[in-house]
């Protein structure tokens, strides 16, 4: 088996995390072999200077992390994220008009941002935050648009999204089997899909790539790790 590691998008986009928690992750993921360290907007810079030489890309979010941003500012935003050095953006649909059913509107706030990333040879991934779409058709509809704006990966969720429980507190609203299956089959061959939110150890990520997903998003990158390098250590080759 292929190292898990290598899929991983390692996340420092919490609220409260600074330059030193960047200079620490990118640290962390050049020696791991990460796929890319997805830092917000303003930490581009630095992110982008220590990761200089290696095979670990910048990555940047758009929108982030509740979509609702005119979609002129997401397109400025990513022309900022690629001119500061991004290789990946990961911007956020706009969830209200998602569930409102403006699929003009949507379809245009992705394809802009597509466009925009694409003519600086810049991929992008689309998040859903499928925890919040009640409605399969919903999400399958995401796929259709990401696919037709010519997106490279469409993603479950930003990490940050929430939803009540029978018991009226909160939870993570992550990654699941249910809609990581269903992203999977509906996009076509050259999309792929990129599960995010809940994955903190090397059993959950082997599931979610079992399940369809080529790419994770995650601050558990060391766990995964221990995980990979004790699953290798018990059993051989795997």
């Amino acid at each position: 088996m292929a190292s898990l590691v290598a899929l991983i998008d390692h996340a420092v986009l919490h609220p409260t995390q600074t330059d030193a928690d960047v200079r620490s992750a990118c640290r962390l993921c050049v020696e791991l072999g990460t796929a890319s360290v997805c830092v917000k907007p303003s930490m581009l810079p630095l992110a982008a200077e220590l990761l200089a030489g290696s095979k670990v890309v910048p990555s940047t979010v758009i929108g982030f992390p509740h979509g609702g941003a005119a979609t002129a500012v997401k397109v400025r935003e990513t022309e900022l994220a690629c001119r500061d050095g991004a290789r990946e953006v990961d911007m956020v649909v706009n969830l209200g008009r998602v569930l409102g059913g403006d699929w003009r509107y949507v379809a245009d706030d992705i394809r802009e941002v597509v466009q925009a990333a694409h003519a600086r040879r810049v991929i992008t991934k689309v998040i859903f935050e499928t925890g919040l779409i009640p409605r399969d058709d919903h999400k399958l509809r995401l796929c259709e648009l990401s696919e037709a704006a010519g997106a490279a990966f469409v993603k479950t969720s930003t990490g940050f999204g929430m939803v009540q429980t029978e018991s009226g507190g909160m939870r993570a609203a992550g990654a699941t089997e249910h809609d990581v299956k269903l992203m999977r089959a509906r996009c076509g061959p050259h999309v792929q899909v990129k599960a995010s939110g809940g994955i903190r150890t090397w059993a959950d990520a082997k599931r979610f790539i079992e399940w369809g997903a080529t790419r994770l998003g995650t601050s558990a990158t060391d766990a995964i790790a221990a995980g990979e390098r004790g699953e290798a250590t018990s059993n051989g080759s795997y």
